[in-house]
């Protein structure tokens, strides 16, 4: 197939496209390359991936309406993943703008494109901030996630309902998939995983919010990417049979669907700097501090739907993934 991979230089568009890479498919990877943070990283992930021959790499920005109708035109893709976004509860606080550009815009842009060159499938990314306070765990597609606390997470909310717009009028299959914390290898520098190890590694202090009473459900890159491999031959069939007064909010007359792709299980952000204390062999210098805007105590996948659509269950537990993070990071900042 011909395949679109957005946010191709970002921490999970270059572990998709490198995990597609060899399987006979023609992928196109676009990117903006933007400071949201070290765009030096964002290279070396192209640079990995330029021993790839069956992919391709276009420099170009989402919300560029034009250049994106242009790219659909040329390319009659096939399947579409969409994964680029601007990310960062916090920074949604600081720059609004671009969120509106990257993620509203551009995501329009993308389903402008596959309502006009029939895509056969798009999936995209959504984000566990959808379901802002909600307080009943585990969270599971069902729930209600009409009361987000971040304009990250509103712009996510804005996305599915966007997308099941897209389904239901023009009949163009849609899967969001709802990501819970993610780390790994190549990882993002505004995440809490890269900042500690740093911090750790140069004797300083780590910020803990909410005096440390926090947890997440930590997913390793790899348990996400293979969620996305599998998903994208799923697709989502129209079923007239669910009447929309009595539907679950992730389910529709629409070929449309919704995921949570999560480990499953949440770890205390204290468990989760003990792990890190002994993959790195050193103590955390803990600054506690409350808890900030826009962010939320918890969060924890129901993954039961994933499992039964793709047999697939996330698998890397929470110190093995550290520990290959750990061993990257050494190895990629010389440490």
């Amino acid at each position: 197939m011909k395949i679109l991979v957005t946010g191709i230089a970002g921490f999970i568009g270059h572990a998709v496209a490198r995990r597609l890479s060899g399987r006979g498919h023609e992928i196109v990877g676009i990117d903006n390359l933007n400071t949201y943070y070290d765009v030096s990283l964002k290279q070396a992930r192209l640079n990995d991936l330029a021993e790839c021959r069956d992919i391709q790499f276009i420099h170009m920005e989402l919300a560029d309406r034009e250049a994106v109708a242009a790219l659909f035109r040329e390319n009659g893709f096939d399947r579409v993943i969409h994964l680029a976004a601007q990310a960062g509860v916090r920074y949604s606080l600081e720059n609004p703008h671009l969120y509106a550009d990257s993620n509203l815009i551009g995501h329009l842009n993308v389903l402008e494109g596959c309502r006009l060159h029939k895509v056969g499938h798009l999936v995209y990314a959504s984000s566990s901030s959808v379901y802002g306070m909600n307080a009943k765990t585990p969270f599971d597609t069902a729930d209600s996630v009409d009361h987000p606390v971040s304009l990250y997470a509103a712009t996510k909310k804005a996305n599915e309902l966007m997308s099941h717009t897209y389904a239901h009028l023009y009949g163009i299959p849609m899967t969001g998939l709802r990501f819970f914390t993610v780390y790994g290898p190549w990882g993002r520098p505004d995440m809490a995983i890269f900042k500690f190890v740093k911090a750790m590694f140069e004797g300083k202090p780590i910020q803990v919010y909410n005096h440390g009473d926090m947890s997440r459900d930590f997913t390793y890159i790899d348990d996400i990417v293979e969620g996305v491999v599998r998903i994208l031959d799923v697709i989502p069939q129209p079923n007239p049979d669910r009447h929309a007064a009595t539907a679950r909010p992730d389910q529709s007359t629409a070929p449309y669907s919704l995921y949570n792709i999560g480990y499953g299980a949440p770890v205390s952000l204290m468990a989760f700097i003990r792990a890190l204390e002994a993959a790195t062999g050193r103590e955390a210098i803990c600054d506690y501090l409350p808890m900030q805007p826009g962010d939320v105590p918890r969060t924890w996948a129901d993954t039961e739907a994933l499992l039964q659509a793709t047999g697939y269950r996330p698998k890397v537990h929470v110190e093995e993934g550290v520990h290959r993070f750990v061993e990257w990071y050494r190895g990629f900042y010389k440490v």
